[in-house]
């Protein structure tokens, strides 16, 4: 479990922007240290921890330490395959859904941080996820990986400009969608040992 962090991963797990963290740190709000013979600031988990209380943020995301993958796609297996893959790395903390009405309802629930989302879904089609997640200011930041075997080129971008953050054309290694997962949220592509 992370003892210290980063503004940015501070600013993360309060959903704020990271110039927020640096005003609190600098004003005293958010106690820390900064790293010997640099500019870097640090907070450790227990100020950051108490600060979320002081300011109503929910700490869920602290406690845990994990980050929420809501993995959206009616290929059983492959469901299975990325579950178990991210769950066996342990920074993370997964959610399955076959279709896109139940993405709908899930991404509202769970809150996730990044959704892994198969654009060809029985019921919807992935396009109309990422616009419906965009829609909703709540979900801002929210990080999509759209994934399929049967998307040409040209689609990819209008997947992009109705809100997914990335594109993976299937088949794919599954280490391959870990790292840009590390990418999007921001965290170390390997894991830390």
């Amino acid at each position: 479990m992370k003892t210290v962090f980063t503004t940015g991963e501070a600013a993360k797990i309060c959903k704020v922007s990271q110039q927020t963290i640096i005003r609190c740190f600098d004003s005293g709000q958010l106690k820390g240290f900064r790293v010997p013979g640099s500019r870097f600031r640090r907070i450790p988990r227990d100020q950051l921890f108490a600060f979320m209380r002081e300011n109503g943020i929910p700490t869920d995301a602290l406690e845990s330490g994990k980050r929420k993958i809501l993995v959206v796609d009616d290929d059983e297996e492959l469901v299975e395959l990325i579950s178990d893959v991210l769950e066996r790395d342990g920074r993370f903390e997964v959610k399955t859904v076959n279709n896109g009405f139940g993405a709908g309802m899930m991404v509202k629930e769970y809150q996730p941080d990044l959704v892994v989302l198969d654009v060809m879904l029985p019921d919807i089609n992935g396009k109309e996820v990422c616009q419906r997640v965009r829609s909703d200011s709540t979900m801002d930041g929210v990080r999509i990986i759209c994934i399929s075997g049967m998307v040409e080129e040209d689609k990819v971008q209008d997947l992009k400009d109705a809100g997914a953050n990335d594109f993976m054309r299937k088949p794919f290694e599954v280490d391959q969608l870990v790292d840009r997962i590390c990418q999007l949220l921001d965290i170390e592509t390997a894991a830390a040992t």
